[in-house]
């Protein structure tokens, strides 16, 4: 009678792509925990841009008479509650400066401005804000 001869198990092989796989593998899954959407921090008052451009900061967070001495008196005053928007206009462009006070009971100050060219087109605030104040300069 013939006996057969125990079974070894065969050698495990590595295999040079093993590790590359692995790689691959770990990068997909870091890649699923990252977030492709912005996180935008939450709102609390009126918006004030941060960094102001060249000129900007002539105007921004400035009360109603600096505002003045700085483009002359204003072609437009409107007062709604709270706020209050002057405009200033010139043959080049209009500005329209929106000021709000910063807390209760203290002076509204600039925390936004809209321009654009006389005939509506977008144009640079700062660029505005210069020739504007070219044309006090003028008078």
């Amino acid at each position: 009678m013939h006996v057969a001869a125990p079974h070894r198990p065969l050698p495990l092989r590595r295999s040079a792509a093993r590790p590359a796989a692995l790689a691959v593998l770990a990068a997909l899954a870091l890649s699923a925990c990252a977030s492709t959407a912005p996180v935008r921090p939450a709102v609390k008052g009126p918006l004030v841009p941060q960094a102001l451009g060249a000129g900007l900061e002539r105007v921004m967070g400035k009360d109603a008479r600096a505002l003045q001495e700085l483009l002359g008196a204003p072609d437009q005053d409107v007062r709604e509650q709270r706020a209050r928007r002057l405009q200033f206009s010139s043959a080049l462009c209009v500005l329209d400066a929106y000021l709000y006070p910063p807390t209760s009971g203290r002076e509204p100050v600039v925390t936004w401005i809209d321009t654009r060219l006389s005939n509506g087109n977008d144009i640079d605030r700062a660029s505005c804000i210069a020739a504007l104040s070219r044309r006090r300069e003028a008078r």
